[in-house]
């Protein structure tokens, strides 16, 4: 079964999302797990402390690697194959390779950041990845976590109604997806494109495969640019 491990210091976050629609029908069918840890049961002294300054000046908070190393020791059985991930807006990019990857696995240990950042080394110590999901700053990592378990559980076995479902997706093949429709077979003065209600498959085939390779083209030039080198 795949196992997710999340360690954070808002456990009543999860499952949030992750407990509705098709990756809640897949929890409660025993397709997945997810535990919750809550770092501040190794917190320090009266208060649970789990930060403290920067060395070397500076503004906010850092999570200690003591009080992490403890919390993440405690869940984690030695030898666990689990990717160990820290999500962080210095990391890697999610794609949807990555999601495959993980999803293939055993599950995943994810750690969730706070405040300035994460004691470095925690992140050696530990062999944390570190994982992103955009360019951009959340106040803590726990977005991040529920939009990476969402990315890998919706493609565990089971899960999607049809298998088929996630074949033609966006960045499946290197492309964005190809336009939908559906009835009515006009709407606004917006018909459905003719191609589309020909019945002829392999022109239809044809058809998604341009739109999607001009949709690429137009909204992701890197995207394009990486398939044509490859």
């Amino acid at each position: 079964m795949w196992a997710a491990s999340v360690f954070t210091l808002y456990p009543e976050m999860f499952p949030g999302p992750l407990g509705a629609s098709m990756a809640g029908t897949a929890l409660t069918n025993g397709l997945w797990t997810l535990k919750t840890h809550n770092i501040r049961d190794h917190g320090l002294g009266r208060h649970r402390a789990v930060d403290d300054t920067p060395a070397g000046g500076g503004p906010g908070m850092v999570l200690r690697a003591d009080v992490l190393a403890a919390s993440l020791d405690a869940a984690t059985p030695l030898g666990d194959p689990r990717p160990r991930l820290l999500m962080s807006p210095r990391g890697k990019p999610l794609t949807q390779e990555m999601a495959r990857e993980f999803a293939s696995g055993p599950g995943l240990v994810i750690l969730c950041g706070r405040f300035e950042g994460v004691d470095e080394r925690v992140i050696e110590g530990r062999g944390l990845r570190e994982i992103s999901i955009g360019d951009y700053i959340l106040s803590g990592g726990e977005i991040a976590a529920l939009t990476l378990l969402d990315a890998c559980v919706r493609l565990l076995p089971g899960v999607m109604g049809k298998h088929e479902s996630g074949d033609d997706e966006s960045f499946e093949g290197g492309l964005l997806e190809y336009p939908h429709y559906t009835r009515p077979r006009e709407w606004e003065g917006r018909p459905i494109p003719d191609m589309l209600l020909s019945g002829d498959h392999a022109k239809i085939a044809r058809w998604r495969r341009e739109q999607a390779e001009a949709l690429t083209k137009e909204r992701r030039p890197d995207l394009w640019k990486a398939r044509e080198g490859q």
